[in-house]
This record gives structure tokens, sequence and C-alpha cells, in this order.
């Protein structure tokens, strides 16, 4: 009997499945992206993920009040920023992932790669009847005036990489450009979206430092919108991954990092009109052959960002 006892314990025991780990990811937007790598990453690996999904600024802004008492093992963010700025506090695991190798080194480091990247343009509504846009100060002639929004640099992390872009091509004449925006009674309401909508509906008629892909996928919804590139050139606004140094489950994180970096992963940041970071995987959009990058030294213009904000409000201010 107590054999028997003894050998329906040990069975009980064995059919009992180990404890699943579970992988927390913060990620910015698109919210169907985030979820489809965390659902086909499960299904690859049988790792469960609990994913927090907001906006860049709130997902630093969680991640920062919960420094005493970390949760997040991984985040995505739609700031290269947030990266830098982690790094340099040390939050940051170091790793490369072997995924990694088609990625252009100006959006990795030992510490966060990108994901993949948004480049910023102008988004205009054909139905406004306005010549198309061919150039950044094109939104600066008179049949424009209060027909254009820009994103707010203190509310997106890519507004505010298109100004120190365009900055550092030419300092002078890209705050020329700003004060005439700002004659020309720009709206700035908020954030990527809040800029977009009122374009989308007919009471504005571009937007200056649209996030392409957004507007991408609003048109291929049947929305009336045109994406152009300014033929001076724009920027890329990457979006980093990072493993972050306090994670328990560091061996999945790296996991995670290698799998948005494969291929099927990055067909599904493809899928959402975003530009992969692999530059071997086919964009569902303008690629890297067809854009004209402005490049410029992202830790300077992070030193001094605060500093482009304040300036940027200012010249807004004074209109």
């Amino acid at each position: 009997m107590k054999k028997l006892v003894a050998g329906l314990a040990i069975g009980l025991t064995l059919s009992i499945p180990a404890f699943a780990e579970t992988l927390v990811v913060y990620s910015a937007g698109p919210k169907p992206l985030s979820g489809g790598l965390a659902q086909a990453f499960t299904e690859k690996t049988g790792i469960d993920v609990e994913l927090f999904q907001s906006t860049a600024g709130k997902i630093m802004a969680r991640y920062q009040a919960e420094k005493s008492n970390p949760h997040a093992d991984v985040m995505i963010s739609a700031s290269w920023g947030h990266a830098i700025t982690l790094e340099q506090d040390g939050d940051l695991l170091a790793y490369t992932s072997p995924n990694a190798a088609n990625v252009p080194a100006s959006l990795k480091t030992d510490s966060y790669v990108a994901q993949g990247a948004a480049a910023l343009a102008i988004a205009y509504n054909p139905k406004s009847g306005m010549a198309v846009p061919q150039h950044w100060a094109d939104l600066t002639l008179p049949e424009y005036r209060g027909q254009v929004t820009m994103p707010d640099p203190s509310k997106s992390g890519s507004a505010l990489t298109l100004v120190q872009g365009l900055v550092t091509l030419d300092a002078d004449k890209a705050w020329n450009l700003f004060d005439q925006l700002a004659a020309n009674e720009i709206l700035i309401p908020g954030a990527n979206k809040a800029a977009l909508n009122p374009v989308l509906q007919g009471a504005k008629s571009a937007v200056f430092g649209a996030v392409d892909y957004i507007a991408i996928g609003a048109k291929q919804k049947g929305e009336s919108i045109e994406v152009v590139y300014p033929s001076e050139g724009t920027v890329l606004a990457p979006r980093p991954i990072m493993i972050i140094k306090s994670s328990k489950h560091q061996d999945a994180a790296k996991q995670f990092v290698d799998f948005v970096l494969s291929e099927q992963g990055q067909k599904l940041v493809a899928e959402r009109y975003i530009l992969p970071s692999r530059t071997d995987i086919e964009a569902k959009r303008a690629g890297w052959n067809d854009l004209k990058i402005i490049d410029f030294d992202a830790r300077e213009a992070a030193a001094h960002a605060a500093d482009t904000q304040s300036r940027f409000a200012e010249v807004m201010a004074a209109k």
C-alpha cells in the first residue's frame, strides 16, 4: 500500500507543469505590432509575455517610477533618446543579438538596437486642393496659412528628432523655418495622432513632421492622405529595443530581442509599415534606398534636448 501511495505521489508530482516563465515587456505602440510580436514569440518559445503598452513617454515614466522595485525585463520605445538616457544611467544590459548583423551601425550599440524606424515626412490631404508640397519650407507659403499642424516636440520624441536633425543640418535655416511656420499660424495640438487627425478630417491640409508609418497605415485604411519625403532630406526616428539590467529573466529577454530581429519578427515590423531595422528585409513602404537621411549625432542632440525643446516652445509662443 505504501509503495502504491508513493508511486501515486511521484506520478502526481511529475504531472504538475513547471512554473512558466513570464517576460514583462513595456512597449510603445503600435499596439497590433507589440501584441503580434508577443504572441508569435510565445508560440515559438513557450515563454509568456506580459505587455504594458502606451506612449513612449508613459512607459518611460512608469519604468522610472518603479526603479526601486523594477518590473520590466524589456523595453521598446519610440524615442532613441530614452535608450541613450537609460544607457548613461547604467540601467541597460549589454547584449548584441546575432540577428543584428544586417542592422546599420547607426541603429545599434552594445546595449540597444532599433526594432525598426519611422521617417518623418509631410503628410497632406489631397482633397484640400493645395499644391503638393515638395520641401519643408513649402508649408510656410501664404496658401498654407492656418492649414498646417505639427506634433509637439515636448510630447513626441519623433518630432523632437526632426527638429534636432534640421537644426544639425543648418541651424540658422532651421530656426528661421520654425519662425516662418509660427508666423504662418501652424497648429501644435499634441503628440503625433493629435497632429494627424485634423488633416485626416479635412480641417487642416498638412502635417509638418508626420510619422510616416502612421499616415501610410491610415491611407491603407482608405483615408485621404499622402506622404511626401522632402527633397532636402529627413530624419529617421528609430525605435530602440533594450534589456533592463535588473531583469530576472535575462536569457528570455535575449531570446525576445533575437526574435524581434529575426526574419519572422522583422516581417511583422514591416507589416505595420515601419521600416525594418534589418536592411535585408523588404519594407512595405519607402525603403533604405528610397530615403535621403540627415545624419546627426544623437548623443550630442540628446545632451541638448531640453534646450532645443525650450527654444522651439519660445519660437511658437511668439507667433
